[in-house]
């Protein structure tokens, strides 16, 4: 029988090539994607060059935002094939209050289920008064949620600053998770989140489940930084924001987004893309 004597130094260099490989793993499991508003005027000017542009950097998913509903079925079908065509998914879209309205739901289902989306994200409810209209809003989800069901999509909502304002309990984010059913994506924005002096990591761990899709955006307090800096070079704590993503949030893949940016939008896209995988192994 052959005897295998293992040095300190032998096993301490295998823990750590199986810690690496575990974090490799861990990142694997979670596709990564971008929001198209980071990259906006590109998009205006040839979408399909830049999603092109985008696949090539190495990212998995894109996110459209507002402007996708305006398209018909025809070009959403030519869009889905170039996703295809480049081996990247469209899982979820960002979209304005219009676009839960009852008599939007049908073109909300089509184009989302011609992109081959799970979700459909309120990115901005609109001008909102007082408790009582945040309230109508978490109907209009609750809702729009019901109708989204029978094709397989899940309604969404993304905070921004003001969500987070306020005393905790009563903050119009804190009444949009208590008045919307499970089934309703909380989909964190942790730039605004630590913008507005709130915990993300809290946040996260206080809506086990929900957190399905998170977007990666970074801040920094320092003057003349705040969104310019590009992911992971900020103040927000990633390291446990992953960590409570994984063990408590539900998370299923990460969408970055570059609000501003002093680079071409292009090159901050992959800048941010490979901060990403330099932090996640």
């Amino acid at each position: 029988m052959m005897t295998i004597n293992l040095t300190r130094r032998d096993f301490l260099a295998a823990a750590s090539a199986g810690a690496t490989l575990g974090r490799m793993g861990a990142a694997a499991r979670y596709p990564v994607g971008l929001e198209l508003y980071s990259v906006r005027n590109a998009l205006q000017k040839d979408l399909m060059g830049t999603v092109r542009a985008v696949a090539k950097m190495g990212y998995e998913l894109v996110e459209f935002y507002s402007p996708y509903f305006a398209w018909t079925p025809d070009y959403a079908r030519e869009v889905r094939k170039l996703l295809n065509d480049l081996g990247i998914r469209c899982l979820s879209t960002h979209n304005g209050a219009d676009a839960f309205a009852p008599e939007n739901a049908a073109k909300a289902i089509e184009l989302n289920g011609i992109l081959g989306g799970r979700y459909v994200v309120m990115a901005s409810p609109g001008k909102v008064d007082g408790a009582d209209g945040w309230k109508r809003v978490a109907e209009r989800l609750n809702q729009a949620g019901e109708r989204f069901r029978t094709a397989g999509l899940r309604a969404g909502y993304h905070n921004h600053q003001a969500e987070f304002k306020g005393p905790d309990g009563s903050r119009p984010i804190d009444i949009i998770a208590q008045n919307t059913g499970r089934e309703v994506l909380l989909q964190l924005d942790v730039g605004t989140c630590v913008e507005a002096g709130a915990d993300p990591v809290a946040w996260i761990r206080k809506n086990p489940g929900r957190l399905n899709v998170i977007h990666l955006k970074d801040y920094s307090p320092e003057a003349g930084k705040g969104y310019r800096v590009l992911f992971g070079e900020g103040a927000s704590p990633w390291k446990q924001i992953f960590d409570a993503a994984e063990t408590t949030g539900g998370v299923e893949f990460y969408i970055i987004e570059q609000e501003e940016h002093d680079l071409p939008e292009l090159e901050a896209a992959g800048r941010c893309l490979a901060n990403y995988r330099k932090m996640r192994g």
